[in-house]
């Protein structure tokens, strides 16, 4: 009978009694659960579980479901010492087994394991005991020292202690090699026969076997102890084979036969190289996050106290003024209040032109100040700034992992087992049927050993993802999870809300019609917009807006009069000005004389028309629109240019939402949809078979952001925490929807790639080193050549991941 396990959990939500009662009742339905009890006072609920039947995940997501919550912690863990995909998994069943962990992912291509656990249960300390238990380390940041710098110390420290490795692997195999190779082609004379040579082999291969090649021995034996097989546990066994068969071969003269120390000494050696050239490419997997960890200042210039003062960035306060020089970068976000300036935010958003800066704009931590002095209030600090929310949001994705990689994660977990039991059936078959003796049949094992790779396996995915995950990043573009960017792919229709995606949002002047009564179109716009001064409409203030863009001088109303629905009325300059509809002007009398051709084409457009008089006489006529986004165009045929069906959703009427929709060239429209009703018409389109992308601004659209297959908002620099979306897209651009689209095909076109790759290698070349092809082609594998492919095998992957970094997005040079 399965043993039962009793946890407490903290649930918060709970205002009565009736609350304790709802979550007590539902965790008793639960399959497993033998008892529970909620406790509103304490706010925890105790429950007794045969964890056979039942996981602590079930009862979080069930307390979640019904309305309540379960406070977890996360953290992030940098790990040393895993070899192959084997040790993630072996991580992740050890930290699954402690109580009070609710989930973990460790990824091998990032070395780190994200684990959400229950802090009331479980200790962080306890979870870093359990992976040094399992036969690896964690990097802890000691007292006042960064985290990331002590990380990238450790990583380095790392790829030094395998360089220097590798160089004394060389430095005795080298000779050995040439020294061995000469012998059995009778290039070295009668000497290299001597007794004493194969003693003076045994001396250059034991540095080699035990120095160069013990971290295989301790990972492997650690790896056995945990209970599981990993990559190390391989080449010990294929490399001992070889050596410990020579060294008995030398102690006991009567076995004669050939000594294979060279053998052993080139595969930890060519195998180290391997491993070297790897961790070097999976260092470059991630410099995205190390540049924008590299965007964040050390100090910042505050002003405490009328005096400026240069402080550690930790220590800035929400509301202290901080003073940025040209040139500097701004340490952390708020709201200029002083000064002007332009801001270089292109690492951010991707956008390559500076972005004009004046009192009461917001700025980002981590741009670059371009010309003048700027002086800002601190709005956001440490971790609630928009860099350090995208320096987590795109750790997060990189640690994720893809639905893709459950095939490699389900093969990696039997790969090593099934690989021995391959070896020892290749050793068997080849002795007792083969009959080719037991140094060949040996041989034949070691190859089967040595070629097999779980690690091309395991990397094929997540470096693929790194690497993708941080080309967005540079791009202004932020993956959710590596779920969002293999989903992207798939996508056949997007779908674009109209108001402040494809649109700005906001009217403005789009046209300015005089009728010729002697009033030139400045002159118009000058004396409608001094009118308007008065009015709060937001079609009056597009008016006075565009006058003072093009620098006119306004002046003061007179007798402002407004009428609701039709316009304003008022004395400018001594003159009568009426500005609204066509209703105004009929009530005050006034003909259109020859503005009817001019007020019907406006119309036609979808443009809201204010017609103009000017002392009782017609004098022209003023469009306002919701102008289209720069770029908007562009993006529509992009996506069309992917293969995409672009649907424009709008609360407009049929007529003017298919005048922007041809102006933009969408493929479909769906006007007059109530913002509530936008989810029903995405999952309407869901119904018909397309996998959907809604694009929206993250607020407004949330339920139908969530409700489409891929949720993408467009957002600002500052606002990075868009909960509802797969994908945010930073600059607020609509060219970023083709782009991401773009970049998670690329990515997944890698991804394919590498499992190929991975697969084909293992699937042609385990049957090629077993011997399989030997009887009728004559076609075998030496264990050298076996270790040389399988320490290249991992560094193609890697390599082939780097290359999306050279990736040409849709639209970018």
């Amino acid at each position: 009978m399965t043993e039962t396990k009793q946890i407490t959990l903290p649930v918060t939500g709970m205002t009565c009694a009736n609350c304790s009662l709802t979550v007590e009742r539902n965790l008793k339905r639960l399959d497993g659960v033998e008892s529970a009890a909620v406790n509103l006072a304490t706010e925890k609920a105790s429950v007794i579980y045969d964890p056979s039947l039942v996981k602590e995940g079930d009862f979080l997501a069930l307390i979640r479901d019904i309305g309540y919550d379960v406070p977890t912690a996360q953290v992030d863990l940098p790990i040393t010492g895993m070899t192959c995909a084997n040790c993630a998994n072996t991580i992740e069943r050890t930290l699954k087994r402690l109580d009070g962990v609710v989930a973990v992912t460790v990824n091998f291509a990032s070395e780190r394991a994200s684990v959400e656990y229950l802090p009331g249960v479980v200790s962080l300390a306890a979870i870093q005991q359990a992976i040094r238990d399992a036969g690896y380390d964690v990097i802890v940041a000691g007292e006042g020292e960064a985290a990331e710098d002590v990380e990238r110390a450790a990583r380095e420290a790392e790829i030094r202690d395998q360089t220097r490795k590798f160089w004394v692997g060389v430095a005795f195999s080298l000779p050995l090699f040439l020294l061995s190779m000469g012998r059995d082609f009778g290039l070295l004379g009668a000497w290299a026969n001597a007794p004493w040579v194969n003693w003076l082999f045994l001396a250059l291969a034991t540095p080699v076997q035990f120095y160069v090649g013990g971290d295989y021995y301790v990972g492997g034996f650690k790896s056995l102890r945990a209970g599981s097989a990993n990559m190390d546990v391989l080449v010990a066994m294929g490399s001992s084979a070889a050596y410990f068969y020579s060294l008995a071969v030398l102690i006991f003269p009567g076995l004669s036969g050939h000594v294979y120390f060279e053998t052993s000494a080139l595969i930890i050696t060519l195998i180290k190289l391997g491993k070297m050239l790897e961790a070097r490419a999976k260092g470059r997997t991630s410099e995205a996050i190390k540049k924008l960890m590299g965007l964040r200042p050390k100090t910042a210039r505050v002003v405490r106290d009328g005096v400026e003062m240069d402080v550690p960035v930790e220590t800035v306060q929400l509301g202290d003024i901080v003073v940025v020089r040209p040139g500097e970068r701004l340490a952390v976000d708020g709201i200029v209040v002083e000064g002007r300036s332009a801001v270089d935010e292109s690492l951010l958003t991707g956008e390559s032109l500076p972005v004009d800066k004046k009192p009461g704009d917001e700025v980002v931590g981590g741009t670059i100040n371009k010309q003048g002095l700027l002086k800002f209030e601190a709005t956001r600090v440490g971790a609630q700034t928009a860099l350090a929310q995208i320096i987590r949001l795109v750790e997060e994705a990189q640690g994720s992992k893809a639905p893709i990689q459950r095939l490699a994660d389900r093969v990696s977990a039997v790969f090593v087992p099934a690989v021995i039991v391959t070896a020892t059936v290749t050793f068997l078959a080849w002795l007792i049927i083969g009959g080719v003796g037991f140094t060949e049949s040996l041989l034949f094992a070691i190859a089967v050993l040595v070629i097999a790779c779980p690690c091309a396996l395991g990397l094929a995915t997540p470096t693929a993802v790194m690497v993708g995950t941080g080309k967005g990043a540079e791009s202004g573009i932020l993956f959710k999870n590596s779920e969002a960017l293999e989903r992207a792919h798939e996508l056949t229709t997007v779908v674009l809300d109209k108001t402040g995606t494809i649109t700005r949002g906001e009217p403005a002047v789009t046209d300015v019609v005089s009728a010729n009564q002697g009033i030139e179109e400045p002159e118009l716009l000058r004396l409608a917009a001094s009118a308007e001064r008065g009015s709060e409409h937001p079609l009056g203030e597009a008016i006075v807006q565009a006058a003072e863009a093009e620098g006119l001088t306004l002046s003061e109303p007179e007798g402002f009069e407004a009428t609701a629905g039709q316009g304003v009325a008022a004395v400018v300059d001594g003159r009568r000005v009426l500005v609204g509809s066509r209703r105004l002007l009929e009530n005050e009398g006034v003909a259109l004389t020859g503005l009817e051709e001019a007020l019907a084409r406006l119309e036609e457009q979808a443009k809201t028309a204010m017609l103009v008089a000017i002392d009782g006489q017609a004098a022209g006529v003023i469009a306002v629109a919701d102008t289209v986004k720069e770029g908007s165009i562009e993006a529509i045929g992009q996506m069309q240019a992917l293969g995409l069906q672009v649907v424009m959703l709008t609360g407009d009427n049929r007529r003017t939402a298919e005048v922007i929709g041809r102006q933009v060239g969408v493929d479909r429209v769906v006007a007059e949809v109530l913002p509530g009703d936008k989810a029903a018409q995405v999952k309407a389109l869901q119904g018909e078979g397309q996998v959907v992308g809604m694009v929206g601004d993250g607020v407004n659209d949330a339920p139908a952001l969530a409700q489409a297959d891929v949720g993408i908002a467009i957002g600002t620099g500052a606002d990075v925490a868009m909960a509802a979306a797969d994908v945010t897209l930073m600059s607020g651009d609509l060219r970023g929807v083709p782009r991401a689209i773009a970049l998670s095909r690329a990515t997944m076109r890698t991804i394919k790639q590498n499992l190929f790759w991975a697969f084909f290698y293992n699937v042609i070349l385990i049957p090629l080193a077993a011997g399989v092809f030997y009887p009728s082609l004559g076609l075998r594998l030496h264990p050298v050549l076996a270790a040389a492919a399988m320490a290249f095998s991992s560094i193609f992957v890697v390599s082939n991941s780097l290359r999306l970094r050279r990736v040409k997005l849709v639209g970018q040079g």
